[in-house]
């Protein structure tokens, strides 16, 4: 299975490759997410290690049940061959109806088919007022329209 785009990257391809994986996360459907990355694909989240597909797709179901109006932003911060490192920022509340914004940053690294083989994923979490968000699209794909993390300052 070929996921397009495939490396090596150029800026265009780096852009391509994170705005599909922002708008697969933003569809909070675990099954879908999987398929971005190899079957043995490594993973460490926080401080979660999941291993291969089945392992990242009970951890997003996991995730996304207390994660509530769940929304991403992703950006390119750096590229080469294989290789993408982005920064990224996201909005949610949990059950209590606290509101934060998660900051972090990836790094990625793909087969030779565009499958995401290894993610580290560092996450820092900040409780915000309702009134301080910055994401507002329905749920679902951000508009193309909607300012990036740059362009909110973030």
């Amino acid at each position: 299975m070929s996921r397009p785009p495939l490396p090596p990257f150029t800026a265009e391809t780096a852009a391509q490759k994170a705005r599909l994986a922002e708008d697969a996360w933003n569809s909070r459907d675990p099954a879908r997410v999987a398929l971005a990355y190899t079957t043995d694909s490594l993973w460490r989240n926080r401080a979660e290690f999941p291993r291969g597909r089945t392992e990242i797709e009970a951890f997003l179901t996991r995730k996304w049940a207390n994660e509530h109006e769940y929304r991403l932003i992703k950006e390119v911060w750096a590229f080469h061959a294989n290789r993408i490192a982005v920064r990224f920022a996201y909005e949610w509340r949990n059950d209590a109806g606290q509101w934060f914004r998660s900051y972090g940053n990836e790094n990625w690294e793909f087969d030779a088919e565009g499958l995401m083989a290894v993610r580290h994923a560092s996450i820092n979490d900040l409780a915000i007022a309702e009134t301080d968000r910055k994401f507002h699209w329905p749920l679902g794909r951000r508009p193309d329209d909607h300012p990036g993390l740059s362009a909110l300052g973030l």
